[in-house]
């Protein structure tokens, strides 16, 4: 990377991947990725954080040409902390969603034969010279595609080498989110993944971004994917995959906020006249083209106020959607629903949530979701009502997406990401039924399902609200449900004044670093610097700086090709257009993209089982669900709040300090056991004892402690015990008790075990116990004198006589028992009713069949 005297070359730096290249008013600097994070695993595919970035200038020092202003460019292009969200993937399309990348880019290849065009640099292959790639056949040919370059924030830095580099090199990175969480189904893992792309089109800062630009781009665009995924197959091919897409944006008209004034709330101010619904046209024609119809705005925007002022951007909003509505086909116009949030947030006598919840049950009704394999047998031979009213496309492989809900308030933050998370339960209710997962499309509040849900979007709406606003969330889900704790309204004022803060101090330089990272502003030298202008609307409004060459028609204000395939939207059509965009690539057999396994387990690397991605991952069974033993471990069970295993670890911070407590205890050793003292550490396990201590000593009395009776104090195996202690020391061999720990480190007993382990046994219980002995004793072969031995407690057990008996049975072959005539009659039976020839009911049948009508019904 450089030269130092007559050294040589010297290695600067290495780094994961290659951001772009940015010059101001010297010369060329490279931006590399020195530290990654995995975050998310989608078909084996990693989604790496960038942690840490390098930027190094790339000319010799000796030719270099000083400017005075270069370092103040440097300092603000560095002002967008790369480290900061964003995401990048190298063998998974990040700015697609999906259904595009597991529909498009698995058609036939030989499809695309006549479509597409192979560039040196895409056919060029770097082990092609060496011989590898002919050896044992191991070249694939697979399809890739052009990312969508509204959600690519590195696109601008990506131009100078587009054309001149093989596409290996071309990383591309979105911003926003992307978060994981493990949902354990009875030790099924399912993943559950939400990844938000922030659009780089007129992206900026809050009160400076606000309604749209001249091309249709709004403000604060984030376009939200929840991804389900059965973990235990993680191949796109033989794996279950499902995801959901929504959408929000600011309002699609040409409106600002003035904040000299220092207001907390600055008036709203409609800068141009729009008659015709240019600006909303352009955005919603941008809309059917990515993600078909129908279109529902869901709009949360206050309609009643003292003051006129959220009201404002209402009325214009219906008035766009009606006059744009009249010239769309009826069965593709976009549907509009209106809803004043803050209103019914007020009342006490309206649930908000219940209201979204039928709200989002319509919704995803008429869009649907995609999956990727067909109904299941159980839904079609039992189909759900839900089920058969839901809409989207359904293919023999499974079923699309069809259309998008879009929410949007004035700032696009609280109210919309509790509307959002709303829409997202409900079709993570689908999404689990699509998948066999549940029998009923419905999730209920208080599950672990849905607390793990509610922190992905809390979270989700946290790194968005900061990114845009300056603070965290200020109302959440908890605050809507009217269940936050009185601690919550400190921390919302808190929010309130950091957004305010963040808003009159600190958005103008953000905004500046913004438009310099996404090549909005070119430095040049002679003409005003950055600093120097008074506005950035000149740079984000093209139509200001000269005349458009065409001007779309007022009434057919969509594109010709989009209305012909919908609902379908046109993007994922196979046309010739879109063929275009796909290009065959040649891969090596094991690279990351094509080898999943390699890239998965990494058998290259040296890892630490504490360390792999699947376990540090927030899993609903070890962050949600309750310790303790006898609770139901499904997911899908309502608990009540202080049963939840959230409230043992607390918040995030906490969590992961519990995390490095619980790695830091599997890696030290024990600590030394006390004799006479009741409360041992956690580590001091029996085991340990048991290998240093002797025969006798295990017989030996120990002590037990219950911590939920500190008074009670009992011997076990000693002895002073009771007859049916030592008649249960003729079948088990004793063993030592660990002793209990003190009161305020571990449960009591009672709630581990069931039982209080101090109390002895009853009479009942020690039968149960010797039955199970008997058991275990007769599943294997014992010589006469074990027989012996334990015939003194086979009296008065019941004898079990196996109902099959094999005639050979080892562990390489088993003889199958005979049938008998009656079984086969039964299985007869059964195989002729599932082809509908029913057998006559007898009279056992019939008076069967009364019984339970009598008991259920009358």
């Amino acid at each position: 990377m450089g030269q130092k005297g007559s050294s040589g070359l010297f290695q600067a730096v290495s780094a994961f991947g290659v951001v772009g290249f940015v010059r101001f008013l010297e010369g060329y600097y490279i931006v590399l990725i020195t530290k990654r994070r995995k975050m998310a695993d989608i078909g084996g595919h990693a989604i790496y954080k960038i942690e840490d970035t390098n930027m190094i200038y790339i000319p010799n020092d000796s030719v270099r040409i000083t400017h005075p202003d270069e370092a103040r460019y440097l300092r603000i292009f560095q002002n967008v902390d790369l480290s900061s969200n964003f995401y990048f993937s190298y063998s998974y399309d990040l700015s697609h969603s999906l259904q595009y990348n597991l529909t498009v880019l698995r058609m036939p290849l030989e499809m695309l034969k006549s479509e597409t065009t192979q560039t040196r640099q895409e056919s060029f292959d770097i082990f092609e010279d060496e011989g590898l790639i002919t050896q044992g056949g191991s070249g694939v040919f697979g399809i890739c595609s052009e990312p969508y370059m509204k959600y690519v924030w590195n696109g601008q830095l990506l131009d100078i080498i587009k054309n001149s580099v093989h596409r290996d090199w071309l990383l591309y990175i979105i911003h926003g989110f992307c978060g994981q969480s493990k949902l354990l189904i009875y030790g099924r893992p399912v993943y559950v993944t939400l990844i938000a792309r922030r659009s780089s089109k007129f992206a900026g800062t809050r009160f400076l971004k606000r309604g749209a630009n001249c091309e249709g781009d709004v403000a604060n665009e984030v376009e939200t994917e929840q991804i389900l995924c059965d973990a235990s197959v993680m191949s796109f091919t033989a794996g279950s995959y499902s995801s959901y897409v929504q959408v929000r944006g600011s309002v699609p008209l040409y409106w600002s906020q003035d904040i000299s004034t220092m207001m907390p709330k600055p008036p709203i101010t409609l800068d141009q006249a729009d008659p015709f619904a240019h600006v909303a046209a352009l955005h919603f024609d941008q809309m059917l083209q990515r993600f078909g119809s129908p279109i529902i705005i869901l709009n949360l925007v206050k309609e009643r106020e003292k003051r006129k002022h959220e009201r404002i951007l209402s009325e214009e909003l219906v008035a766009a959607v009606t006059y744009l509505n009249q010239f769309l086909p009826p069965e593709h116009t976009i549907v509009y629903i209106p809803w004043d949030m803050a209103k019914y947030t007020k009342s006490k006598l309206c649930n908000v949530l219940d209201r979204l919840n039928v709200i989002a049950e319509s919704v995803v009704k008429k869009t649907g979701f995609f999956v990727n394999r067909p109904d299941s047998y159980c839904s079609i031979l039992r189909p759900d009502e839900k089920w058969n009213e839901l809409g989207g496309c359904v293919i023999p492989t499974g079923r699309l997406q069809t259309g998008i809900l879009r929410t949007n308030c004035v700032d696009c933050l609280d109210r919309t990401n509790t509307a959002q998370f709303m829409v997202g339960k409900c079709a993570l209710a689908y999404q689990l039924y699509s998948l066999g997962l549940i029998d009923k499309p419905n999730l209920q509040f208080d599950t672990d399902a849905v607390r793990l849900f509610e922190e992905l979007y809390e979270d989700h709406g946290d790194t968005l609200s900061l990114q845009y606003g300056g603070s965290q969330l200020v109302h959440r889900v908890k605050t809507y449900r009217k269940i936050a704790p009185w601690t919550q309204h400190s921390k919302d004022i808190m929010q309130t004044l950091s957004r305010y803060y963040s808003n009159a101090f600190s958005d103008a330089d953000r905004q500046d670093s913004i438009n310099l990272f996404l090549g909005v502003f070119h430095p040049t030298d002679g003409k005003p610097h950055l600093w120097e202008l008074p506005t950035d609307f000149y740079l984000h409004h093209k139509n200001t700086m000269k005349l458009l060459s065409t001007r779309r028609s007022y009434t057919y204000w969509w594109t010709p090709e989009v209305i012909k395939h919908l609902p379908l939207p046109y993007d994922e059509v196979i046309c010739a257009a879109n063929l275009k965009k796909l290009i065959v690539k040649k891969f090596h057999r094991y690279e990351e993209e094509i080898d999943i396994h390699n890239e998965f387990f990494r058998p290259y690397e040296l890892s630490s089982f504490d360390d792999t991605f699947c376990l540090a991952m927030t899993s609903s069974a070890r962050d949600f669900m309750p310790k303790t033993v006898g609770i139901d471990p499904s997911p899908f069970t309502v608990r009540k709040p202080d049963e939840t295993g959230k409230s043992v670890l607390g918040n995030k911070a906490n969590r992961e300090e519990a995390i490095l407590q619980r790695k830091t205890a599997a890696s030290a050793p024990p600590p030394p056991s006390e004799e006479a003292v009741s409360s041992s550490s956690d580590d001091d396990s029996g085991t340990d004892r048991e290998e240093e201590g002797s025969v006798s000593q295990r017989s030996t009395p120990v002590k037990m402690t219950d911590t939920g009776d500190s008074a009670k104090v009992t011997e076990v195996l000693g002895k002073g015990s009771s007859y049916e202690s030592k008649k249960m020391s003729h079948c088990l061999t004793p063993c030592v008790v660990p002793e209990a720990p003190p009161k305020n480190m571990v449960q009591p007993m009672k709630e581990v075990y069931g039982i209080n382990l101090s109390d002895g046994l009853s009479e009942e219980d020690f039968s149960v116990y010797s039955r199970f002995v008997q058991l275990g004793q007769s599943q294997h072969k014992q010589d006469k004198s074990s027989q012996q031995l334990c015939s003194r407690c086979s009296v008065g057990v019941i004898k079990l006589t196996p109902i099959s008996a094999f005639s050979q049975d080892s562990i390489y072959e088993v003889q199958p028992p005979r049938v008998d005539r009656k079984s086969t009659e039964i299985f007869q039976a059964h195989i002729q009713a599932s082809q509908g020839i029913m057998q006559p009911l007898g009279k056992e049948d019939t008076s069967m069949y009364r019984e339970y009508i009598r008991n259920r019904y009358l």
